[in-house]
C-alpha cells in the first residue's frame, strides 16, 4: 500500500499531529472500526477524562490487533468529546498514542450515548 499524507499549501496547516487528508493506493485491507467507548473488557468505566481517553485508545488498538493491524495503519480518526474542556487533554493523549502516524482527523463536541462516557473514537485503517 502506498500512503501519502496530504496538506495542501493553499489550506491551513494542521496543528496537533494529524493530516488534512490521507491518500491511499494499492491497499488490500480496509478496516472500519465502530465507535470505541471508554469501557474495559470487564464492563468498567474508568474515572476521569484522561483514564477514559487511554481506555478508548486501548480499545481501538485491540480492534486493530484482532484484524492483524496496528496504529500505523490508521488513516482516519473521528473523536467525539462530551465537553470542549477536554480538548487539551485529548490532544495530549492522542499525540502520545499516535506519535507520528498523523491520520486524517476530526474532533466533534457532542452528546455521547451514555452520560458516564466522556469520549468515543471511531477509526478507519488500511493495509
Amino acid at each position: 500500500m502506498k500512503r501519502e499524507n496530504i496538506n495542501a499549501k493553499s489550506a491551513p496547516d494542521p496543528h496537533g499531529g494529524y493530516s488534512q487528508a490521507v491518500k491511499l493506493t494499492g491497499y488490500e485491507t480496509l478496516l472500519l472500526i465502530s465507535g470505541q467507548i471508554p469501557v474495559t473488557s470487564d464492563d468498567m468505566v474508568p474515572e476521569g477524562f484522561e483514564a477514559q481517553a487511554r481506555q478508548v485508545w486501548l480499545n481501538v488498538e485491540a480492534q486493530l490487533k484482532a484484524a492483524g493491524m496496528s496504529k500505523a495503519d490508521l488513516v482516519k480518526v473521528t473523536m467525539y468529546l462530551a465537553d470542549r474542556k477536554h480538548a487539551a487533554a485529548n490532544r495530549e493523549i492522542r499525540s502520545e498514542y499516535l506519535s507520528t502516524v498523523a491520520p486524517a482527523l476530526t474532533v466533534v463536541i457532542a452528546g455521547i450515548f451514555d452520560d458516564k462516557w466522556l469520549i468515543e473514537v471511531e477509526a478507519v485503517a488500511a493495509k
